[in-house]
């Protein structure tokens, strides 16, 4: 018998943010510029492996995420559903802490924070496949912008996190 997809999405949550918080801790002593170095220690290898594993597990991540109709939770952009995105903010502004479900400014969050995954590893693997030539710095650039950008939606997320678990704890 096969898990509930909560308890499958759950899981690979965990997965993703176990391995997304262990490259980002890791990246400061990792050493690359055009090409993994002939010294290469165990962590820039590491670095690699891990960062393979974790491009092909944001992609099944994503697509469990967002099949069956469940895509407008993460990308609120139909007419229908950005007036809850507008609502959050809004209230936000009144100081009122968003819902953190349907679709608003939380989903929102949560969907840039998918695409931000996959652009760093997809940008990481990019890097890796073009190493050695002139255009592997240009994919270092990109891929150090998208994890910069992933870090700042992975902190606002953990700052949602916080503010609901706040709140639920206020009730």
């Amino acid at each position: 018998m096969s898990p509930a997809p909560e308890a499958t999405a759950d899981r690979q949550h965990l997965a993703v943010a176990a391995l997304s918080l262990w490259l980002i801790v890791t990246s400061p002593w990792v050493s690359m510029l055009r090409r993994i170095p002939s010294g290469a220690g165990w962590l820039d290898y590491a670095h690699v492996v891990v960062g393979a594993v974790l491009l092909v597990l944001a992609l099944v991540y994503v697509r469990t995420c967002t099949r069956e109709g469940r895509w407008q939770l993460y990308f609120p952009y139909a007419p229908a559903q950005i007036g809850n995105v507008g609502r959050d903010l809004a209230g936000l502004l009144r100081g009122r802490i968003p819902a953190s479900e349907g679709g608003g400014l939380f989903g929102l969050v949560e969907g840039l924070l998918l695409v931000a995954l996959v652009a760093t590893a997809s940008t990481g693997a990019a890097w890796l496949f073009a190493q050695g030539s002139a255009e592997a710095l240009a994919w270092r650039g990109h891929h150090i912008l998208a994890a910069r950008v992933f870090i700042g939606l992975l902190l606002l997320h953990v700052l949602a996190v916080a503010t609901h678990l706040l709140d639920l704890l206020r009730d």
